[in-house]
């Protein structure tokens, strides 16, 4: 065969072969990228399905989150509601009260001022018939002696003087008596009307605040590098700044109310800027504290409009609005000072005094608070120096440092603001017990529990106004839990003082435990 033919031949054998061989290659390449595609394909449908799992349980999260935070907020509406619609009861219950007391004592007023009169009228008839008695024994004398009208008129005078000289000791003194106790009524009649007349809420404040974060990891961020950032923080403040363990929130403690806004307004602008550094630190407590002392400054201007003053000296107006920021065991200074201020009038008009001077000398009587703790001695003689010297006067001044009894009063209206000083500090929830006092409470009210028999556990909560008594199920039946809980509240009631009222739970529990092994 010719070498062309073969080589024709071959051409077209190599041909076919190539083409079936990449035919196979071909459908061998096909086949790899269906599989390869289809592994994408379930690879990209797995992941998907995790990531669609992991944002279902995200979202599941959050949506429980959310819940929670929306049942918290509820919660604590519902308890607000609760303290007060209790608050109101109990304001209704003490108008209540002052209504039975106003007309007891409108019945004690009306019985004296019927007992003056028929005094009265005994002591007229008396004279009566003391001048016809002496006209009778003159008559006599001059008819049977034989003497002149003169001798007669003085031997009878002697002779009544002598006999009424006992009975008038006895009515001086039963007067002196009875003044006295009409006295006492009639002051607590003007107290009880001055307290009436001015009434205000009642709010405690705390040498404790807490500050908001957004998250845990600004803790970190007020700490700073080695804690340069909260040392900044506490040396432009000169507050006490707390960061634990507490979620969502920092704590800043200070005695000082105003470096105490001054740290937790500067803390506030601090996070919520986010810049948080020595130098910026700095910048914004500077900037904060001259926000205060204008707040200050507002804050006495406001007062004296309240308490109708005028002619306050400015550094006097400023010392007052210091007491804004000033607590006296938990009662705000500024607000007890009006209160005061309002007292002292409302008792001096019923006294028929001025009520405007006494409405003054209330209103400034613990302006030395403002400075006491820069000064030596006590406020008293604090404040009377400071009033003096910005131009206050008599009687004003005595009432200032006199006001403890610190000094002698030379005025009526120093007692009269010492009277409105305790109205002001006794009533109701004006002041806080201390926090030795609260915890021995709350300690009292445990072992008292604690003390009955059968009692294995016992916790106060909710501020001491509930106590929980967990009993032992095998010595103390179910009918047994509800005299425990009887006996509990009436030792309670005996041994402890306390406000409000006080609720005792016992929980009786039968726990059936076994190991499996």
């Amino acid at each position: 065969m010719p070498g062309w033919l073969l080589f024709i031949v071959g051409l077209v054998v190599g041909g076919v072969i190539g083409t079936l061989g990449f035919r196979v290659l071909l459908g061998v390449t096909l086949k790899s990228a269906r599989s390869e595609a289809k592994n994408i394909v379930d690879t990209a449908e797995i992941k998907a399905k995790a990531e669609k799992q992991e944002r279902e349980l995200e979202l599941e999260k959050e949506f429980r989150t959310r819940r929670d935070d929306l049942e918290k907020e509820l919660d604590e509406g519902r308890k607000e509601l609760r303290e007060a619609e209790r608050r109101l009861d109990k304001r209704e219950n003490q108008f209540d009260k002052r209504e039975a007391s106003l007309e007891r004592e409108q019945n004690k007023i009306d019985e004296t001022r019927s007992k003056l009169e028929a005094r009265d009228q005994e002591l007229k008839a008396t004279e009566d018939e003391i001048e016809k008695t002496l006209v009778e024994q003159r008559e006599k004398l001059i008819t049977i002696a034989g003497l002149s009208a003169e001798d007669a008129k003085a031997e009878v005078l002697q002779r009544i003087e002598e006999e009424s000289r006992l009975d008038a000791a006895k009515i001086v003194r039963k007067v002196a008596e009875d003044t006295e106790a009409e006295a006492h009524e009639k002051a607590t009649e003007i107290l009880v009307h001055a307290v009436q007349r001015f009434s205000t809420e009642v709010t405690a404040d705390s040498t404790v605040r807490s500050v908001a974060i957004p998250s845990d990891d600004m803790k970190g961020r007020i700490i700073g590098r080695e804690g340069r950032n909260i040392r900044a923080i506490e040396k432009a403040t000169g507050a006490d700044i707390i960061v634990d363990d507490t979620p969502g929130v920092i704590v800043v403690s200070c005695f000082d109310k105003i470096r105490q806004a001054v740290a937790v307004q500067s803390l506030e602008r601090l996070i919520k800027d986010g810049r948080m550094h020595p130098t910026r630190i700095e910048e914004v407590v500077q900037k904060v504290s001259d926000e205060i002392g204008q707040q200050v400054v507002k804050a006495g201007k406001d007062a004296a409009i309240e308490v109708n003053l005028r002619g306050l000296h400015p550094k006097v107006s400023e010392a007052m609005g210091k007491l804004h920021f000033r607590t006296s065991f938990g009662q705000n200074v500024l607000r007890h000072s009006i209160e005061v201020g309002y007292f002292s009038q409302i008792i001096a008009d019923q006294l028929g005094l001025d009520g405007t001077i006494a409405r003054r000398a209330g209103y400034l009587h613990d302006i030395g608070k403002a400075m006491d703790h820069e000064q030596e001695g006590g406020h008293p003689a604090i404040g009377m120096a400071f009033a003096k010297q910005h131009g206050e006067k008599e009687p004003i001044l005595n009432v200032i440092g006199g006001h403890h009894a610190d000094i002698p009063s030379t005025s009526f209206y120093t007692p009269i603001v010492m009277a409105a000083d305790a109205i002001s500090s006794a009533r109701p929830g004006a002041r806080r017990e201390s926090m030795e006092r609260y915890i021995q409470r709350l300690t009292e009210l445990q072992d008292i529990a604690l003390g009955e028999k059968g009692v294995n556990e016992a916790y106060a909560i909710q501020a001491g106004r509930e106590v929980r008594v967990m009993v032992d199920a095998k010595k103390i039946s179910d009918d047994e839990a509800h005299l425990v809980a009887d006996r509990i509240a009436k030792r309670v009631s005996t041994e402890m003082t306390f406000p409000g009222e006080i609720r005792v739970t016992v929980l009786r529990e039968t726990r059936a435990v076994e190991i499996a092994r």
